[in-house]
């Protein structure tokens, strides 16, 4: 049997890398129209996601309020990066399941709780008095 010299050796093309894709801003300030609607909708559905995946107490409003939009935003993107492996750290995911309570208590504004199919209507007219755009088909 005989082993393949250094000199032999051939690296295979890297495959495993792929394309960086875009990220949203963890705030919709500076965005378009359009891409500000587009910005609270992937909110929205990570939002919606994030609720029943940890048990998170959210309260129906939660878009009016910055403090909550942002802490939204910021634990949609935390988990996001565990979920697509771009982190890959243990001891960090358990950091961020232990700052859930942290999280949690940034959402307890509010009166009633979040209902994603009661809400939907009154969220769709926030964006428009915020002057977001939806895209053609809506």
């Amino acid at each position: 049997m005989s082993r393949p010299e250094p000199e032999d050796w051939h690296e295979p093309d890297n495959d495993w890398e792929e394309p960086v894709s875009p990220r949203w801003p963890l705030s919709c300030e500076g965005l378009y129209p359009r891409e500000r609607w587009m910005w609270f909708e992937q909110l929205w559905s990570d939002v919606c996601v994030l609720r029943v995946r940890y048990h998170l107490a959210l309260r129906s409003g939660w878009w009016l309020d910055p403090v909550q939009v942002e802490a939204l935003a910021a634990l949609s993107a935390w988990v996001e990066r565990y979920d697509s492996g771009e982190w890959d750290d243990p001891p960090g995911k358990l950091a961020l399941l232990y700052d859930l309570e942290r999280v949690a208590a940034l959402l307890r504004d509010g009166a009633e709780p979040f209902n994603p199919d009661r809400d939907r209507l009154a969220f769709a007219r926030y964006l428009i008095e915020l002057g977001c755009q939806p895209p053609p088909d809506r």
